[in-house]
């Protein structure tokens, strides 16, 4: 009989995640989280996967795209949230690991984009 997926809600996440190149961050451990940009309501959200991705196949430069709308560095803050580098609070919506794949999503917290 095979085995369900396990899929369990974490509670400890990353201590700061950093821009290693287009649509790829590192967080302190060294690992990889590749991100996806999505909409949903007017909300933004980011979707992030932690993947292992070698560092000779991340590619160097960031899009337009990645430089205007994503930050270059995320720092966790109390309360389940994250503090980017122009001072934006993206909230933790859910942090779940399925089986081995770490998968994050941050939404942007009202009043965050005005700043």
């Amino acid at each position: 009989m095979a085995e369900l997926p396990t899929k369990v809600h974490v509670t400890s996440h990353p201590i700061c995640l950093r821009i290693l190149g287009h649509s790829v961050y590192q967080d302190a451990k060294q690992r990889t989280w590749v991100h996806l940009v999505m909409e949903t309501g007017g909300v933004l959200q980011v979707r992030l996967q932690q993947e292992d991705i070698p560092s000779g196949h991340v590619a160097l430069t960031t899009s337009p795209l990645t430089s205007s709308t994503m930050a270059l560095m995320w720092t966790i803050h109390p309360g389940n949230q994250y503090l980017d580098c122009m001072c934006r609070s993206w909230h933790i919506v859910h942090h779940i690991k399925e089986d081995e794949m770490e998968e994050m999503i941050l939404e942007l917290m009202e009043g965050s984009e005005d700043r």
